[in-house]
């Protein structure tokens, strides 16, 4: 007999302002215990030094917590001249001291603009990505260096906010894959210099914004009606692909799985819809015919 999930069926996207020194994955689990969600996932982890913008899908909005993670960002940091360490943040042992060259906000600028666009960036080696099936971080502790291949990102934009000789916080736009604390770093180098992560604050993921995100202080304030208004449906992410209607006997073959014959629509990925159910995701093909890709069972709502 298969085990029983606790807790109850909630389907949707709470945005967390998440606290410093806080890991991802206890924020989520304290969110989902408020709201007793027995399914819950997050859209790519903010380290403990970092804060800010996470959204947390619970449900059945764990379905396009993939397609999330595919989002641009946006982060403020600051980075502390001349100093490096080995993990690129604060948190890590200093491993390198050079002096800082005087520095012009003309040199910066110049600088920015350098790494402004497409970019190859080397990973950090304190990083989940794997190595022969081990993660990168749990090498370097293990005081394990492995070459690490380039991987392409883009910057789209990079604003100074405010610097002195030590330290410069930066606005940064950017594409997924982006490591901040690489960026600071080779900043740092066509500095003249080397750099580390100070402070780390994500303020956007596709289309949510910092603004519209809640403490854990709000939420734990919050009556069970106040919290589970704060869930966004699980389409809102998606609302950047067409979508197309269907009838409630079109409906019933999508969710059995078949393919069903449509007409007049370009091929291509569309959002579902019954009667403004959403059902999910599904691809017109070349022979007007609308396959399923990925359905979402909302029947179970909660009150």
């Amino acid at each position: 007999m298969s085990k029983r999930k606790s807790g109850r069926d909630v389907h949707g996207i709470v945005l967390l302002d998440k606290r410093l020194e806080v890991s991802s994955n206890k924020a989520l689990q304290e969110v989902r215990r408020l709201l007793n969600a027995n399914k819950a996932g997050h859209t790519g982890s903010l380290d403990p030094l970092a804060s800010g913008l996470l959204p947390l899908c619970f449900g059945e909005a764990t379905k396009v917590s993939a397609l999330m993670l595919d989002d641009d960002k946006r982060y403020q940091f600051t980075l502390r001249l001349g100093i490096m360490t080995d993990t690129g943040d604060s948190e890590g042992s200093v491993i390198k001291e050079m002096p800082i060259p005087t520095l012009t906000e003309a040199d910066l600028l110049s600088c920015f603009q350098r790494f402004t666009g497409p970019i190859d960036q080397v990973p950090p080696m304190y990083s989940a990505l794997k190595h022969q099936g081990k993660k990168l971080y749990e090498l370097a502790r293990e005081g394990i260096t492995v070459d690490r291949q380039p991987r392409r990102i883009t910057i789209y934009a990079l604003n100074l906010l405010s610097f002195d000789q030590e330290q410069i916080t930066l606005d940064v736009r950017c594409s997924k894959g982006t490591y901040i604390r690489s960026l600071a770093e080779d900043i740092g180098h066509d500095l003249g210099c080397c750099a580390t992560v100070t402070a780390l604050r994500r303020t956007a993921a596709g289309i949510f914004d910092i603004e519209q995100a809640y403490t854990w202080e709000q939420l734990q304030a919050m009556s069970e009606t106040e919290l589970l208004n704060t869930l966004i449906a699980v389409d809102v992410p998606l609302k950047q692909i067409p979508a197309i209607c269907l009838s409630a006997e079109q409906a019933i073959c999508i969710n059995h799985g078949q393919q069903i014959g449509i007409s007049g629509h370009a091929p291509g990925n569309v959002r579902m819809y019954s009667e403004q159910t959403f059902l999910g995701l599904g691809e017109i093909l070349l022979n007007d015919k609308l396959a399923p890709k990925k359905i979402f069972n909302l029947a179970n709502q909660t009150d």
